[in-house]
């Protein structure tokens, strides 16, 4: 079963509507999306991990961003290694939750070794 997003928090390589990122690398992030022309939506969609019995959502994860064109999520994670189980929890659990929902996990070694290549500091 393939998931489609919608959100209002749409963004294309030609709007310059300024948003207020978590992090400096989801900046970052962003501008390359942008550069190679890939529209991109941030934090679009927040996925409920956990419940209280009445049905209220206790735990959420939202992942930074969504790639309508190719139908895929991505998060960057940035984070030290020992600050990384927290998150990697609320990872496993979703894609339990959510199996046929793609999403890419881009860590902090990766990231820097990636701007490293394409030449961004």
């Amino acid at each position: 079963m393939e998931t489609k997003v919608e959100s209002t928090q749409e963004f294309s390589c030609n709007t310059l509507a300024p948003l207020s990122f978590a992090h400096p690398s989801e900046k970052d992030f962003s501008d390359l999306l942008s550069f190679y022309r890939i529209q991109w939506l941030y934090e679009a969609v927040c996925f409920p991990l956990a419940r209280d019995p009445e049905g209220k959502v206790t735990e959420s994860f939202t992942p930074d961003f969504y790639l309508p064109e190719y139908n895929v999520f991505i998060e960057v994670t940035t984070l030290r290694q020992k600050h990384v189980t927290k998150k990697n929890r609320k990872i496993r659990l979703f894609r339990q939750l959510y199996p046929e929902v793609s999403l890419v996990i881009i860590y902090r070694r990766s990231f820097e070794s990636l701007l490293l290549k394409l030449g961004i500091e």
